[in-house]
């Protein structure tokens, strides 16, 4: 059965992969976007992480 991460364990994904990247100012949503599609990825996670809000309360989507 595939099952959404959790926004806990995408928050602490994206704060690692951010905080690898040197904490860089503006692109929080950006981390987000990327721990959603890691988890996305694992096995037992489904894709419809993509539909979860961001931490700004901004939908994720793909980036234009």
């Amino acid at each position: 059965m595939n099952v959404p991460a959790p926004e806990e364990q995408i928050r602490a994904l994206a704060y690692r992969l951010w905080e690898e990247a040197g904490s860089p100012d503006d692109r929080s949503g950006d981390f987000w976007v990327m721990a959603q599609e890691q988890l996305a990825n694992e096995p037992g996670m489904g894709n419809n992480t993509r539909d979860q809000a961001s931490p700004g309360g901004e939908r994720s989507g793909p980036a234009l």
